[in-house]
Parts: C-alpha cells; sequence; structure tokens
C-alpha cells in the first residue's frame, strides 16, 4: 500500500502539472475545474458501489481492474486529440482512487443469499431480485452522477457561452440536474433496498461535524488551487518544476506532519483541539495568499503560506478520519470513512464549480481592461492558452498586464475560499471531545 500510495502520488504530481498545458494546447485553459468537477462527481458517485462490488469480487481482481482502469486513463491522455477524450481519460484515472480504501461487509451473508434453497424456483427468484436490486444500484449512481454534472458544470461553462447564464443549454443543463437530484432523493427513499450511504451515521454530532468540515475544507481548498500552478508560472515567472514543487509543499510537509498529529493524538487521546487550532491557521494562510497575490511580492511568502496550509490542512484531514471513526461503532467504520470520502469529493466539485465560475467571469474582463492597446483584440487567445501567456516576456507590458489579471482573479478566488472556509469555525465546535482512550475494540484486526 506504501508503494502505490507513492506511485499513484508521483503519478498524479506529473500530470497534474502538465494539465495546464494539455487543455491549453486545445485552446480550453479555462476548462481546468471542468474536468476537476466531473472527476471529483464520478468518484464520488461511484465510491460506494464499487466498494461493494470489491467485497464480493477477489480483492486482488478488483484491484487489478482498478489498475486496468487507470492505465487506460493514461493512455487516453496521451493519444487523446480533443478536450473530451482527456475529460473522460482523467475520469478513468481516478477509479483506482477507490481501491486505497477498505470496507468491510457480510460478504459470506450475500454469497450465501443466492444458494441458501436447492429449489429451482427459489434460486431463480434470489437471482431475479439480486437483478433488480443491481439495477436500482446502477440506477441511483447513475442519478447522483448525472445530477451533479449537470447541475455544477454550467458554473464553470458559463461565462464562456455566447449569452453567459441566459444560454438555453445552460438554462436546460441546470434545470435537469436539479430534477435529476430530486430524482436520486426519490429514488434513495422509496426504491433502493439500501440507502446509497447510511445516512442514519449522520445522526452522531461528531460524524456530522467531521463531514461539514470536510466538505467545507474541500471547498475552499479548490476554489482557488485548479490554477495555482499557471498562476505560480504567469505572476512569478517559475519554471513548472518550481510551479510543481511550490504546488507539492502540501503533500510533502503534510506527510511529514501527520506522524507528529499522531503521536499528539496518542499522547493526549484527543483530537478536537487539534482542529481547532488548525482551521485558524489554514484561514490565516489563505488570508496570507490574498495579501501576497500580486507579482510585486516575492514567490517566497506564497511559499511560507503553503506551509501554513500543509499544516494546517493536514491536521484537518488525519482529525477528520480519527473523529468518525472514534464516534462509529465497529461495524460502521467503514461507511463512516466512506460518507466522509463522498462529502469530500462532492465538496472538490463544488469548490471547481465556484473555481471555473469566477475564472471566466473575471479573467476576460481583466485582461480587456488591463492589456496594452497593441494586443488588446488578441485576449481571447491569450485567456485560452498557457503557453501564449508565457511567451511575452517578464518586465514587459504585456507580460505585466496578464500577471496583474491574474492576480485580480486569484484574489476573488482567495477570498471565496476563505469566506467558505470560515464556516469550519463554526462546525468544529458541533464536534464532541471524545476522549479515545476510553473505548477499545480489542482482539479485531481493522
Amino acid at each position: 500500500m506504501w508503494l502505490l500510495y507513492f506511485v499513484n502520488a508521483f503519478q498524479s504530481s506529473i500530470t497534474g502539472n502538465l494539465s495546464a498545458y494539455v487543455t491549453s494546447g486545445f485552446e480550453s485553459h479555462s476548462l481546468i475545474p471542468t474536468i476537476s468537477v466531473v472527476s471529483s462527481v464520478m468518484s464520488a458517485a461511484t465510491y460506494m458501489p464499487l466498494a461493494k462490488i470489491l467485497n464480493l469480487w477477489d480483492r486482488s481482481i478488483g484491484f487489478l481492474v482498478m489498475v486496468l482502469f487507470s492505465i487506460l486513463g493514461l493512455v487516453l491522455s496521451a493519444t487523446c486529440s480533443n478536450i473530451a477524450t482527456y475529460c473522460a481519460a482523467q475520469v478513468g484515472q481516478v477509479l483506482i482512487l477507490h481501491t486505497r480504501q477498505k470496507t468491510y461487509h457480510p460478504k459470506g451473508v450475500l454469497q450465501a443469499s443466492s444458494t441458501t434453497s436447492s429449489n429451482s424456483i427459489v434460486s431463480s427468484h434470489a437471482l431475479a431480485t439480486k437483478g433488480i436490486k443491481l439495477m436500482i444500484v446502477v440506477l441511483g449512481t447513475f442519478l447522483l452522477a448525472a445530477g451533479l454534472v449537470l447541475f455544477l458544470l454550467p458554473f464553470t461553462i458559463a461565462g464562456s457561452a455566447e449569452d453567459d447564464w441566459a444560454s438555453a443549454h445552460i438554462i436546460v443543463m441546470l434545470v435537469v440536474g436539479f430534477v435529476v437530484l430530486i430524482a436520486f432523493g426519490l429514488s434513495e427513499r422509496y426504491l433502493a433496498p439500501v440507502p446509497f450511504l447510511p445516512y442514519e451515521i449522520l445522526l452522531s454530532r461528531t460524524v456530522l461535524g467531521a463531514c461539514l468540515i470536510d466538505v467545507t475544507y474541500q471547498v475552499a481548498y479548490y476554489c482557488w488551487f485548479d490554477y495555482f500552478t499557471s498562476y505560480l508560472q504567469v505572476v512569478y515567472g517559475t519554471s513548472i518544476a518550481t510551479a510543481g514543487y511550490i504546488s507539492s509543499i502540501f503533500d510533502v510537509v503534510s506527510g511529514v506532519w501527520l506522524f507528529v498529529v499522531g503521536f499528539l493524538i496518542m499522547k493526549t487521546g484527543r483530537f478536537r483541539w487539534l482542529i481547532q487550532g488548525a482551521v485558524p491557521l489554514y484561514l490565516l494562510g489563505v488570508g496570507l495568499m490574498i495579501y501576497f497575490r500580486n507579482p510585486s511580492w516575492s514567490v517566497g511568502y506564497t511559499i511560507m503560506c503553503q506551509v501554513f496550509l500543509a499544516f494546517a490542512g493536514g491536521t484537518m484531514i488525519i482529525c477528520q478520519q480519527v473523529a468518525v471513526q472514534a464516534a462509529a461503532d465497529h461495524n460502521h467504520v467503514s461507511s463512516a470513512l466512506a460518507f466522509l470520502n463522498c462529502f469530500g469529493n462532492i465538496g472538490g466539485a463544488i469548490g471547481g464549480s465556484i473555481s471555473g465560475a469566477i475564472w471566466t467571469h473575471t479573467l476576460p474582463d481583466a485582461l480587456k481592461r488591463l492589456l496594452p492597446d497593441s494586443i488588446k483584440s488578441d485576449w481571447e487567445s491569450i485567456y485560452d492558452d498557457l503557453d501564449v501567456q508565457l511567451s511575452y516576456e517578464r518586465g514587459t507590458p504585456e507580460r505585466q498586464a496578464i500577471a496583474l489579471a491574474y492576480a485580480s482573479s486569484q484574489k476573488n478566488m482567495l477570498i471565496a475560499g476563505t469566506a467558505i472556509m470560515a464556516l469550519s469555525l463554526i462546525w468544529m465546535f458541533v464536534l464532541r471531545d471524545i476522549k479515545l482512550t476510553k473505548q477499545q475494540s480489542k482482539g479485531i484486526l481493522f
């Protein structure tokens, strides 16, 4: 599992840093959040069905299938000839993430249910019932994924539409997406033999608080992160390698810091105090990024902010997982973690849609306003292509105008992220201050 995490993080870092250039190659640099939204939605919608399928299959076979999906996604990314194929490739790649989590269900009961009776009529009925249940699960997955995609995508692409929000296809997507989400809720209430997610778990205020912090954190993070590597290259003139190093600060620092957090939790037997310190620190980091966003400041200040975010974000992530495991009984631990994962992915999709909405509605106007008259008519090609943006030398009026336009849009995205993250100042008090050393499940291998 350590090697799996390492290899997957390694390839994700490479492909993530190059994503801006791939989309720019199709003159669709502004669609980066759109790909993020679709990937996050598909991850949220397929997590529980895949977990159930992997519990019925041999885990090694399931893992092999997921790896093949990931490899197929990478191959499609390398050979794609349009933005639609690239987006589909990214969706295929996220499937491997599901194999990282272990879920434990009474699969022996499920297997026995189809062979309890030797009577052919009973067996046929069992198979038919199983087939109907599978169809309902597939229907629920489709409705959730389609509803979220149709409802969230218009926020990222409306700015590129001819009539903006008045465009017919934007209105249709919003309406149909909303209706499909309602249909998903109705199917969960009246058709599904087993709910998509065990909603009764949310009766625990600690699980509810952890999920609310997670969804808020993911929304706030993806409000500004999708364009971050492009921002570093355009505004500060960093190379793609340096931009990759800076954007990876969170992964490196938080990975080491988690050992310290784990030690503190082990010594104190409590986790809430860590979250109550991490949330304000995260708000400080994002707030400082608003101040240091302009090209007049050194990139070192942005690096400092990333270190703050790494300490705070890493602490929140591990404490959320500890919180739901501490609040749920042993039989519902995997379900609680699945709920947390689903909330996080939906939050990432919402954050991506907010990012895309701000970008498409602010950067074009900023470019039109700031670009010198000599290239003002080229604003659209500059907007759609990172290579064109970087083709202007640093220090020239053209590059300075592009950098200021980036900083202006980044400011709006960071303000949105900060405002949303402020909600966690409320959610962190929803958590109960559970003493972790009081309850133990001895003799059970997790």
